[in-house]
């Protein structure tokens, strides 16, 4: 009797440790245990898309009056286009308006600090299908393609880009006269037909087609200024 309890007491521990072997074997064909010979090769693990950024909303429009350098009909169709667009905006702290009831000696490209009432302003184009025997003032917008005119109406400034005119920054159009600027690449850009020897020479400057171009010396700080999704407002009133 003493016997077969010992035979049985053995059969059973093996089979504890065959059992035990294994459940070991299973776990090391899964990767949960690693063994000391060196690392287990997995498959690449694909990488997860980046999460879009969040747009933070733009801050609330600041009612102001206009500067005294600024068509105050203008600033006043500018700042309802403020208001109504904020909603797809980043920044409303500073808006820039291309008052093209001026002519193109002129500096019309005006940026606005919405805080202070500060007024930086410089020169720039419009589209040779805006003024066709070229005399330096605007007739007529578009928002056509190739048209070559200028579009009017409220845009977000988006990305830069290096194109055929060196570093540019894309516009969005936000209203049903310029919704078509993006396809039309239609954009802002520094140009040497919107430097200021064409003041001097001919008392205008050349044409864009379409876009808003501006001394090649002056790009810098109109990209300072700006910066990306700030609204330009372009009109003539």
């Amino acid at each position: 009797m003493r016997m077969w309890m010992q035979d049985a007491e053995v059969r059973s521990r093996r089979a504890v440790l065959k059992a035990a072997g294994g459940l070991a074997g299973l776990l090391l064909t899964q990767g949960c245990v690693r063994p000391s010979v060196g690392p287990v090769a997995s498959a690449p693990v694909p990488h997860a898309p980046y999460p879009s950024l969040a747009r933070m909303p733009a801050q609330p429009v600041r009612t102001m009056a206009a500067p005294a350098t600024v068509n105050p009909k203008l600033f006043e169709r500018a700042v309802a286009a403020l208001d109504r667009h904020s909603h797809r905006l980043r920044r409303t702290d500073r808006i820039v308006i291309a008052d093209f009831a001026l002519d193109s000696a002129h500096p019309r490209f005006q940026f606005i600090d919405m805080h202070s009432g500060v007024v930086s302003a410089m020169r720039v184009t419009h589209g040779s299908g805006s003024d066709p025997a070229h005399r330096g003032q605007l007739e007529r917008f578009s928002n056509i393609p190739d048209s070559n005119a200028t579009s009017e109406g409220a845009f977000t400034t988006d990305n830069y880009y290096i194109g055929k005119h060196g570093r540019s920054q894309r516009l969005v159009g936000l209203d049903p006269t310029n919704d078509n600027a993006l396809m039309r690449a239609i954009v802002i850009h520094g140009a040497w037909y919107a430097n200021p020897e064409m003041i001097a020479q001919h008392g205008k400057l050349g044409r864009s087609q379409g876009c808003f171009a501006v001394a090649e010396g002056d790009l810098a700080r109109v990209f300072d200024l700006i910066g990306e999704g700030r609204m330009l407002y372009a009109a003539k009133v």
